[in-house]
């Protein structure tokens, strides 16, 4: 389990390796205690359409999906960490932000093959 889903301003990918950057994702956060690697998913998205407040126009939003039980330092280390991978592969970026979303244990679903 967890998830890490990016969306970024289409046309990034351009000039970015998103594959590179979330082989990078997956390692840094495969090295911390809270994560088990084979669980880590990460993916990332473009997206089309958008409209940000800043300049320049492109952004790169990361969400952490997290089970529930971690503490809000635990929780605010994992944000730092992926906002540190993001600025360092992406630092013209106009906008890089994180958020991290507790899963409810009791009612999350899943399939493996």
């Amino acid at each position: 389990m967890p998830h890490l889903v990016l969306e970024f301003s289409q046309g990034l990918e351009e000039k970015h390796d998103f594959h590179a950057v979330c082989e990078k994702l997956f390692a840094v956060l495969s090295e911390h205690a809270e994560f088990d690697a084979p669980a880590l998913k990460i993916r990332a998205n473009p997206v089309t359409y958008f409209r940000i407040g800043t300049e320049p126009q492109t952004f790169v939003h990361a969400t952490l999906l997290l089970m529930q039980g971690r503490d809000e330092a635990t929780r605010a280390e994992l944000n730092a960490t992926v906002l540190d991978v993001l600025t360092v592969a992406m630092p013209e970026v106009g906008s890089i932000t994180v958020q991290e979303v507790e899963l409810n244990r009791a009612s999350y679903a899943k399939r493996l093959a």
